[in-house]
């Protein structure tokens, strides 16, 4: 095991890395580093876009059905992952804990700016439970409540709207051109073409007018969370 590990064809689980660090007598220094070797044995296609995030200053994205992977929560991330045919236990903790610490670009002196536009389905399809949805929009509320994230709905019953083909994001910042990423039912997509890019920003302007403003997007957040509340 620890020969695969080595030569990057398994990847090390929070329990192996745990055994590993009692055997070297060490104090956390393993434990630290796991969520980046979690990243380098990730598929090729998702280790970009991790990147882009760490080095964007503005971020925007568009998802119809679910909340988007950094505003989600531990119980809620857990719950779409377990929905994955053929995926082990371990499988998923490594995942979610991959995607909380994404996460992390909310820490950072000066966070990007992150606009999220959500389509009301979103708020009232029950993952996870009752339980685990009013969790997840009040998670939501606080942060919205932060200066560096927006987010808007787009509410059922506008019907149809450019972006019933899927959810995408949209990065920028300095030094590096925009880049987006597009979901798929096999697997991501990313891509910094330029045409690529313009087509998907127009796109996201194209929702975007559809959208409640903020501050009816946090109403509508807060009574879908009440309803949860008396599940």
């Amino acid at each position: 095991m620890v020969g695969l590990i080595e030569r990057g064809k398994r990847h090390p689980t929070r329990q192996f890395t745990l055994a590993a660090e009692t055997a070297l007598d060490l104090n956390g220094e393993l434990l630290r580093l796991l969520p980046s070797a979690r990243l380098v044995s990730a598929p090729k296609w998702f280790r970009e876009w991790p990147r882009v995030e760490e080095n964007a200053h503005t971020i925007r994205t568009w998802q119809p059905l679910v909340v988007p992977g950094l505003l989600q929560t531990a119980a809620y991330a857990r719950a779409i992952l377990s929905a994955e045919p053929g995926v082990t236990q371990d499988w998923i903790e490594e995942t979610v804990a991959t995607r909380l610490q994404r996460q992390a670009v909310f820490d950072r002196d000066k966070p990007p700016m992150y606009w999220a536009l959500l389509d009301e389905c979103a708020l009232i399809r029950p993952i996870g439970g009752a339980e685990v949805m009013r969790e997840q929009l009040e998670h939501l509320l606080k942060m919205m409540a932060t200066p560096f994230v927006s987010i808007q709905i787009v509410p059922l019953g506008v019907g149809a709207t450019p972006g019933l083909l899927g959810g995408f994001s949209l990065a920028q910042g300095d030094g590096m051109p925009d880049h987006i990423y597009l979901d798929t039912a096999a697997q991501g997509s990313v891509s910094d073409r330029e045409e690529t890019v313009r087509t998907v920003n127009l796109r996201y302007d194209a929702i975007h007018k559809w959208a409640h403003p903020i501050h009816v997007s946090e109403r509508l957040v807060r009574e879908v969370a009440a309803r949860y509340e008396d599940q």
